[in-house]
C-alpha cells in the first residue's frame, strides 16, 4: 500500500461510517423521535409567575368571597320576652337557586304576627332558632337562572312567610315587586303585609261598594290605617274605627268617620246609636268575645272577616288553629240562626296564601297603582335599628304606635349606641325602683293584714272575755 493510498482509505472509511449513522437515524421509530417535538411548554418566567399570583382564577375569587361574606340578622332564639330576639352575624354567601334573587335589605316591617311568633303563637314561623320578618324592601344584588323580569339594581318590595329581618335575603323572584318611582324604602317596607291584608279583605271577601259601612278595630295600627285609606277610594263609605282617645285626631284626618275610644266606651252601643241597622263589613283582628259582638252588629248580607287574635296576647295562649276550631264549633251550634240571619263569616290569613302568587300579585298591582295615583300613602310611625328590635316590639305590643313600625338595617353609630346604653341603664334603675316600691307596697299590705288580723283576734278575745264575765 503506497503512502498516498492510506489517507484515501481512511477517508472512505469515515464516509462509510457517517452514511451508516445517517441510515440508522432515518429508520428510528416514532417513539424514538427527537425530544424537542414532545417536550412540554417551558415553565413561566419569574415575571409571568408574579402576574399569575397577582390575578387569581375566578373560581378562587368566588370561593374567597363566599368565605368572607357575612351579614347581620335578627334571630328568634326561643319563645318568650323581647330578649329572645337577638342580633347575630351569619357567615357565608347564601346560595341562589333558579328563579330566585338576592336582595340587599334596606328596611324591614314589624307586624303583629311577629309579636305572636315571639310567644310561640304563630303557626307559620318555623321553630327557633329562626329569623322572623314577613316584609321588607331593598335592592337586588344578584339574580338566579330563569329570572327574566328582575335585574341587578332593581328597587323592590318583598313579601315572604319569614326570614326577612336580615341584611341579605334570598327569595323567589315572584315574591318581589318593583317599587314605583318616588317611593321610599320605608314606605315600601310598610306596604306588603298591611295593604295586601286590607285590600283582599275589603275587596275580595267584602266586595266593598259605595254607601256601605265598615268597622275597623285597631284603626291606628298598620292594617287599620291601610284599610281606612282603601275605604276612602270608594265613594261615600262610612268608617267606624276603634282606637284610644289620644289617636282620634290622626285617624280622623286619615279618613275614619266615627272614631270610638274602646277603653272608655262600648263600641257596640256607639255603632248602634249612629247606625241602628248595623254594618256591612266588620274587620276583626281581636277574636274571642269581640268576634261575637261584631257578628251581631252585621246587617243582613253583612260580612265579618276575622284575621287575627290580638286578645290572645293579653289572655289565653292558644295557637290560631285552636282558636279557629273553637270559634267555628260555637257557630256550628247555631247554624240555623246563621242561615236565617243572612250574614257571612270569613277567615283571612295571609301566611297561608304564600303559594297563591297570582292572587297576591293582582292585589299588589292594584295597590301600587293606587299609590302612583296618590290615593294611598303608608303612614310610618317610627323607625328603629335592628339593635333596638325589643323597643320596637314593646311599642307595638303596648299599642302606642300610629301606623307602621319599621326596622332599618343601617348599623347604629357609636354615639347612638352609647346613648342607647345610657337609656338601658336608666331603665334598669327605674325598673329596680319600681320593683322596690312594689316590694315595699307588698310589705305594707302584709303589715296592714297582720294588724287587721290582730285587731280581729283582739275583738274575738274581748267578746269571749265579756261572755265569761256575764256567766
Amino acid at each position: 500500500m503506497s503512502g498516498e493510498d492510506a489517507p484515501a482509505q481512511q477517508q472512505n472509511a469515515e464516509e462509510q461510517k457517517q452514511q451508516q449513522q445517517q441510515q440508522q437515524q432515518e429508520t428510528k421509530t416514532p417513539a424514538e423521535s427527537p425530544k424537542t417535538e414532545s417536550k412540554p411548554d417551558p415553565p413561566p418566567t419569574s415575571a409571568s409567575t408574579e402576574d399569575a399570583a397577582a390575578t387569581p382564577a375566578p373560581a378562587a375569587e368566588k370561593a374567597a368571597e363566599e368565605d368572607t361574606f357575612s351579614y347581620r340578622a335578627l334571630v328568634l332564639t326561643g319563645y318568650g320576652g323581647y330578649d329572645k330576639v337577638k342580633l347575630q352575624v351569619k357567615k357565608g354567601k347564601p346560595a341562589i337557586k333558579s328563579g330566585e334573587v338576592m336582595v340587599r335589605v334596606k328596611m324591614c316591617g314589624l307586624n303583629f304576627a311577629d309579636l305572636m311568633a315571639r310567644q310561640g303563637l304563630y303557626d307559620r314561623l318555623p321553630s327557633p332558632p329562626v329569623t322572623p320578618g314577613m316584609d321588607c324592601s331593598g335592592i337586588i344584588e344578584a339574580v338566579g337562572e330563569d329570572v327574566k323580569d328582575r335585574k341587578v339594581g332593581d328597587n323592590v318590595l318583598v313579601l315572604n312567610r319569614s326570614g326577612l329581618w336580615q341584611e341579605v335575603v334570598v327569595v323567589a323572584a315572584t315574591h318581589t315587586f318593583l317599587m314605583p318611582e318616588g317611593m321610599s324604602f320605608e314606605e315600601a317596607a310598610a306596604i306588603p303585609v298591611n295593604y295586601i291584608t286590607a285590600y283582599m279583605m275589603l275587596f275580595d271577601f267584602g266586595h266593598l261598594r259605595p254607601n256601605q259601612s265598615v268597622l275597623i278595630h285597631m284603626a291606628a295600627g298598620g292594617v287599620g290605617i291601610a284599610a281606612t285609606q282603601l275605604c276612602k277610594t270608594v265613594n261615600d263609605v262610612t268608617v267606624f274605627g276603634t282606637a284610644s282617645a289620644s289617636k282620634h285626631e290622626v285617624i280622623s284626618q286619615g279618613g275614619v268617620t266615627h272614631p270610638i275610644d274602646y277603653r272608655t266606651r262600648d263600641y257596640v252601643e256607639e255603632v248602634r246609636k249612629i247606625s241602628p241597622k248595623g254594618l256591612d263589613i266588620v274587620l276583626d283582628p281581636l277574636g274571642g268575645s269581640d268576634t261575637h259582638k261584631g257578628y251581631n252588629l252585621l246587617k243582613p248580607m253583612g260580612k265579618l272577616i276575622s284575621y287575627g287574635a290580638a286578645n290572645m296576647l293579653a289572655g289565653q295562649k292558644k295557637n290560631l288553629f285552636a282558636v279557629a276550631k273553637t270559634w267555628y264549633q260555637q257557630f256550628s251550634v247555631h247554624t240555623l240562626s246563621l242561615i236565617q240571619g243572612n250574614r257571612s263569616v270569613c277567615g283571612f290569613h295571609l301566611g297561608y296564601l304564600d303559594s297563591e302568587t297570582e292572587l297576591i300579585s293582582q292585589a299588589m298591582t292594584a295597590i301600587l297603582d293606587l299609590y302612583r295615583q296618590g290615593r294611598i300613602k303608608p303612614r310610618i310611625d317610627s323607625t328603629y335599628h335592628l339593635e333596638q328590635v325589643g323597643d320596637a316590639m314593646r311599642r307595638m305590643q303596648e299599642r302606642n304606635n300610629i301606623g307602621k313600625i319599621i326596622l332599618t338595617t343601617e348599623p347604629m353609630k357609636e354615639e347612638e349606641k352609647k346613648e342607647e346604653a345610657k337609656k338601658d341603664e336608666e331603665k334598669k334603675k327605674d325598673d329596680k325602683k319600681k320593683d322596690k316600691k312594689k316590694d315595699e307596697a307588698k310589705k305594707d299590705e302584709k303589715k296592714e293584714e297582720k294588724e287587721e288580723t290582730k285587731k280581729e283576734e283582739k275583738k274575738v278575745d274581748e267578746k269571749e272575755e265579756a261572755k265569761k264575765e256575764e256567766n
